[in-house]
């Protein structure tokens, strides 16, 4: 028996937004595959239809047409309730401006997805959990600090340790380096490639050629439509 690798598919996906009697399709037809372990990069220009793209991969969005598939699983057409089951269990989000809550310390930022989660945990292993989630950054001496006593590129490896504390198997990382220095940016990318290597799938939504260099594929969104990675060779 083959195995199938497939983590992604889409097939002919469509976004059209409705407004008032103006229709603006976004996406026009995007179809890619992206197995389990890749690291690929999203690149586009903006208003290319990258964002948007993210946003349904990322159950955050639905497609107006089209099939989404994780791991064979039809997501295009789920519930909201279903897909916002989908983002908690398999997907880890990393963000430009790290969004965390300024008053909480870092491993309570870590552990609060596990309050959505993992309501069967207890305090002491959702606290165990946030602090390997931590340690995996390396900043468990940083774990009762406030964002404002942590730089920039702590504050990022906060937000990783948060993407990971519910042990997804996709990470989506948007513009992940965007708020950091050229130093940081690469301590933060080395991290992304080890996290690769122990087998997560990484999405890395950039604008920067140098970024993109890190991942092992790059697709590249135009109008609407994948101009290039579309499939692996």
């Amino acid at each position: 028996m083959i195995k199938v690798n497939k983590l992604i598919e889409l097939k002919d996906i469509t976004k059209t937004y409705f407004l008032e009697e103006l229709d603006v399709p976004v996406l026009k037809g995007i179809t890619l595959e992206i197995e389990k372990g890749d690291y690929v990069a999203l690149m586009g220009a903006s208003g290319s239809g990258k964002s948007t793209l993210m946003n349904i991969l990322g159950c955050l969005d639905r497609p107006t047409s089209g099939d989404y598939l994780l791991e064979g699983e039809e997501l295009g057409r789920a519930s909201g309730d279903r897909r916002a089951m989908i983002r908690n269990h398999k997907i880890g989000f990393v963000f430009q401006s790290f969004n965390l809550l300024p008053r909480t310390s870092a491993i309570e930022n870590v552990i609060m997805p596990l309050a959505y989660t993992a309501g069967g945990l207890s305090a002491k292993e959702r606290y165990r959990r946030g602090m390997a989630a931590l340690e995996q950054v390396g900043l468990t001496d940083r774990a009762h600090h406030h964002p404002s006593q942590l730089s920039g590129g702590q504050q990022q490896r906060v937000a990783i340790a948060r993407a990971l504390v519910n042990r997804p198997p996709l990470i989506f990382a948007d513009e992940p380096t965007g708020n950091l220095d050229s130093k940081t940016s690469v301590e933060v990318m080395q991290m992304f490639d080890s996290l690769n290597a122990e087998g997560i799938t990484i999405i890395l939504v950039t604008h920067s050629d140098e970024i993109a260099n890190y991942a092992r594929r790059v697709i590249r969104i135009s109008d609407g439509l994948v101009v290039n990675g579309g499939f692996k060779a």
